[in-house]
């Protein structure tokens, strides 16, 4: 099944990443990471982490589709995703490694509202809203503890794959920038899953 996800992925990313919205793009785009929560269920991963990458194919999904009301959908479904990584994520015990790239994160959230907010128009509190989600699940997977490490990376992956969304999106579409941000992203699903208990 972690083939057959792979085997989607690198269809999308190939033929569809960057371009005008399609449904063999949705398909190959949502299976790919809905077969990753499909073998997060089978493998008896933590069901917080079988429902982060349930609600990313979700979200996966919306963003595929043209217009506004598909792009809030998939923000929502991603930010619930970004939820759910937290409550999985967070260790009490390691809140001590937030420093010094806890701080940079923080920074880099606070950036925001100088060089993302003043382009994104009429979704402004809904970006402002999924930075602060995505801000957290970064912070808590500062707290993992060494042996979760593949776990933390798939974040930091995740946490740059957005960066790049947001500058295509509401700065420079160029397909370069499409095609970096697919790796990132779906490399960071897939260490996720891999690194979870």
């Amino acid at each position: 099944m972690i083939w057959l996800a792979v085997g989607f992925a690198v269809i999308f990313w190939l033929r569809h990443a960057g371009r005008p919205p399609s449904w063999a793009g949705s398909i190959a785009k949502t299976a790919s990471t809905a077969l990753l929560a499909a073998t997060g269920a089978i493998t008896g991963a933590p069901w917080l982490v079988v429902a982060g990458l349930a609600l990313g194919s979700a979200g996966d999904f919306a963003l595929s589709r043209p217009g506004q009301v598909a792009f809030l959908a998939g923000m929502a479904a991603f930010a619930a995703g970004h939820l759910a990584y937290v409550a999985q994520m967070w260790t009490p015990a390691g809140a001590g490694q937030l420093w010094p790239l806890g701080l940079a994160m923080m920074a880099l959230a606070i950036s925001t509202e100088l060089w993302l907010i003043p382009r994104t128009g009429d979704l402004k509190w809904p970006v402002r809203g999924y930075v602060l989600v995505i801000t957290a699940m970064a912070l808590a997977a500062l707290t993992l503890p060494p042996e979760r490490g593949l776990m933390a990376l798939g974040a930091g992956l995740f946490v740059l794959s957005d960066l790049l969304l947001a500058i295509w999106l509401f700065i420079q579409p160029r397909r370069a920038l499409a095609l970096a941000l697919w790796p990132a992203y779906w490399c960071g699903q897939a260490l996720i899953l891999a690194g979870s208990p």
